[in-house]
């Protein structure tokens, strides 16, 4: 698992991005048009939502409601302090698809370096019966 220092310096440079990106895309965005306004602000801000999915991803579990549960809700309170419902937070995974997207690719990855690592892990695309019909087949 990673540090809370970690996890503190994480979340400053979600943060700072998730400010630049709403900035940017703020001049591109529609307004809702209408006397209407049903949409709510979230008590967690987007920078938290990232954080606590590229924990997720990072903590092994295999169940997201387990982890969020169990070890957002309870063991790491003190850093999450507005936590809200697990279908609420699923809700808001939807809004933060695009800036986690982004804020991995240009921020957490870093730059390449040429050096690849290549994953030779088989896998399965076919029942063993038409394995002699595939394309890639080695027969």
């Amino acid at each position: 698992m990673i540090t809370e220092d970690k996890v503190t310096e994480i979340f400053c440079m979600a943060d700072d991005f998730c400010k630049f990106f709403d900035t940017l895309t703020a001049k591109y965005t529609l307004k809702p048009t209408g006397k209407r306004k049903y949409h709510r602000n979230s008590t967690m801000s987007k920078a938290e939502v990232m954080l606590i999915i590229i924990l997720f991803h990072d903590s092994g579990y295999r169940c997201f409601k387990h982890f969020y549960l169990e070890k957002v809700c309870k063991q790491l309170r003190h850093l999450f302090p507005k936590v809200v419902f697990y279908n609420r937070i699923v809700e808001l995974e939807r809004e933060v698809a695009v800036p986690l997207t982004l804020f991995i690719k240009k921020v957490l990855l870093g730059k390449c370096t040429g050096i690849n690592f290549v994953d030779r892990t088989p896998l399965r695309v076919c029942k063993n019966q038409r394995i002699q019909f595939t394309r890639f087949s080695k027969a």
